[in-house]
């Protein structure tokens, strides 16, 4: 199996500082006509040709007489940079060594870093021609790069994990990446396969996994000091999703291999977590299933008993995330964390509200919400909150059982969807649900189409503010 879980430091990214690395000045619109004026004559003219104008993330190389680069100027625009103008200055230059002129305070030294090597990410794994792009930025004293990497390489782990199609990244794989990251960080797991589910009461992930060749599983792994906070990550595992006998249409089906995305993005995260310390008593549990077409496929208007044990009449079969998660979330709740947090790739509806770029967040603790909403926006990772609309949970409703797993109509998709989550949630358990897309749909410096870490960031930003180590 291909080794997705490593601890190597980042090669696009050093502190050694023994050969002279080409300075890059960032020039922003305010001061762009005063540097302008200091250029020679040639390479004002130089400006001039190739219509530099200082736009964030634009990068314009000078030459010395020799045609060697003498130094390399690179727009800021009129706001404040972004972690991808810092991707796109980084893809924009050849091979070589570069070093930021200008003196960057700590938290933006560290943001500038990430969006270099974010620039050199490319899913390769299947390709003849590798990724060889070999831009290496020298950070300054101020960057905290054992921090940075470990962001990186809990975001590459995510999309990595995106990006591999089911054939190798079914129920049994990411139950396999599971355990290779447990043995990392001595962390223990528990994985619970096929029937064993119904026995242990999570008829829900059995019920939408049977159908597949690779059995359904709930894997359930804890890490840390058991006298720290508990904290606990969910993640949506479904590796790929036909929409069951409530069949996609084939357009549909074509990216479904992120609809692991959840998964992938708690393992993100929780290695990142590991890395760093935290003190906190982490448990991650995802629900791995194929949601697929066979004889023994689940049924629009069967019911289900739930671990919990409400009974969910299926309105839809192409509703399965929210099923596998009920499950997931009521165990979770067993032990009373402090701290919920879910994440999946769970509809449609939040994409028609919200875009792609940005996902939806649903709780009702006010104060994790700001501080969730804050952490977004000084780590440049968007997330948006959604509310928990009380009075819609009545579309929810059902004649012959507790709860339906669809409502009723399609508007307000996402927060029915939420609402149906929360029900499988303890009292007194602060909880954010966060529904992500997981998936670029174009090319971008820094984030190139395919899978993708949302909130990733953010939410790790929370946590290490609320629990250092």
């Amino acid at each position: 199996m291909f080794n997705y879980i490593n601890r190597k430091p980042i090669a696009c990214l050093t502190t050694d500082r023994k050969k002279q690395p080409v300075q890059i000045s960032l020039v922003s619109k305010e001061n762009f006509d005063k540097w302008k004026g200091q250029l020679s004559p040639n390479h004002k003219s130089w400006a001039d040709a190739n219509k530099f104008n200082a736009d964030a993330g634009t990068v314009i190389i000078f030459s010395n007489d020799n045609g060697a680069i003498d130094h390399i100027a690179a727009g800021t625009g009129a706001e404040d940079m972004t972690v991808w103008d810092y991707s796109k200055i980084a893809a924009s230059l050849p091979d070589g060594l570069y070093e930021f002129e200008n003196i960057l305070q700590k938290h933006e030294t560290d943001l500038a870093a990430f969006g270099w090597a974010m620039a050199h990410y490319k899913f390769d794994r299947y390709l003849k021609k590798k990724n060889d792009k070999n831009a290496v930025l020298v950070v300054p004293d101020n960057c905290d790069i054992e921090h940075v990497s470990r962001l990186i390489r809990g975001t590459n782990l995510t999309r990595d994990l995106v990006n591999t199609p089911t054939c190798d990244m079914g129920p049994t794989e990411l139950a396999a990446v599971s355990s290779t990251l447990a043995r990392e960080f001595d962390a223990n797991i528990e994985i619970t396969v096929g029937k064993s589910l119904l026995d242990a009461g999570y008829n829900t992930i059995h019920t939408v996994g049977r159908a597949a060749e690779k059995e359904p599983r709930l894997i359930d792994m804890t890490w840390g000091d058991e006298n720290a906070p508990k904290v606990t990550l969910v993640g949506k595992g479904v590796c790929f999703d036909t929409g069951g006998l409530d069949i996609k249409p084939s357009n549909s089906m074509l990216i479904m291999k992120k609809d692991m995305g959840g998964a992938a993005h708690v393992l993100g995260l929780g290695q990142i977590i590991m890395e760093a310390g935290l003190n906190i008593r982490l448990r991650i549990l995802m629900p791995a299933v194929e949601n697929n077409i066979a004889g023994n496929a689940f049924r629009p208007g069967d019911i289900i008993t739930s671990y919990k044990g409400t009974t969910i009449e299926v309105g839809n079969t192409d509703a399965e995330g929210r099923l596998v998660l009920c499950d997931a979330l009521a165990l979770a709740s067993e032990e009373k964390p402090e701290f919920i947090l879910d994440f999946a790739t769970l509809t449609g509806a939040a994409r028609v509200a919200m875009g792609t770029d940005v996902p939806p967040y649903f709780t009702d603790d006010n104060k994790l919400s700001e501080d969730l909403l804050n952490f977004a926006k000084s780590e440049h990772d968007p997330l948006w909150p959604l509310p928990l609309y009380e009075p819609y949970k009545e579309l929810l409703a059902s004649t012959v059982a507790d709860t339906n797993n669809v409502a009723s109509t399609g508007f307000g998709g996402a927060i029915t969807a939420a609402l149906f989550l929360k029900e499988f949630v303890g009292e007194d358990i602060s909880w954010a649900h966060f529904d992500v897309y997981a998936w670029n749909n174009g090319e971008r410096s820094g984030r190139p189409k395919g899978g993708e870490a949302m909130g990733l960031r953010a939410v790790y930003a929370f946590l290490a503010n609320k629990f250092k180590g």
